[in-house]
């Protein structure tokens, strides 16, 4: 039998089984209008489809966490439909679909280690490091002086990522970037 929580004690990143199927809580809200009944607003990913959805829980409700393992794995290649991951204790080859981790794929660099979801012994998502140092491979030239206006462009990082950086980061850079958000954070070289 599952563990049940209270639906006030829920978490970012906690794995939840809503109709039968396990979901990760993206983000909550507990709201309280001004008349009515309190509840909580969860928006959560499917991790067997991908899809994202709102869910609304009055405030006495409980839900069921979903059962998860978790394993430490080292991205090794991709083909046209999986991702292969290698599992650090076994030395076996997990696949996963690309529907399964289409927005951590941008991040995804040869030798990364990332944490595999298994549900139910099928592998089902990653959790990608907070912060990632990838390569800036393409982007216009900075122009001197500018490096504290606030601007911004676009440069392609050697995941084939596109992503908004300050005018002074060149090609040939190395910057640190968030997966969570998919932002610049710092150049790093």
């Amino acid at each position: 039998m599952a563990e049940r929580i209270d639906i006030n004690r829920i978490q970012k990143d906690m794995f939840i089984n809503h109709k039968g199927e396990p979901y990760r809580v993206l983000d909550y809200d507990h709201v309280k209008p001004g008349k009515g009944q309190a509840f909580v607003r969860v928006k959560a990913k499917n991790m067997l489809t991908g899809n994202v959805i709102e869910i609304t829980y009055k405030a006495s409700d409980s839900i069921e966490l979903a059962d998860f393992e978790q394993v430490f794995a080292e991205y090794s290649y991709n083909d046209q439909h999986n991702y292969y991951f290698l599992n650090q204790q076994t030395y076996e080859m997990i696949a996963i679909p690309y529907e399964n981790i289409k927005e951590e794929a941008d991040f995804l660099k040869e030798g990364m280690q990332v944490i595999v979801f298994l549900y139910e012994g099928r592998p089902v998502g990653i959790e990608l490091p907070k912060h990632v140092e990838l390569k800036v491979i393409e982007t216009e030239p900075g122009v001197k002086g500018d490096t504290v206006s606030g601007g911004t462009k676009p440069a392609k990082l050697e995941t084939g990522k596109i992503i908004q950086v300050p005018l002074f980061v060149n090609e040939g850079d190395v910057i640190k970037v968030d997966t969570r958000t998919g932002s610049y954070v710092e150049r790093v070289k």
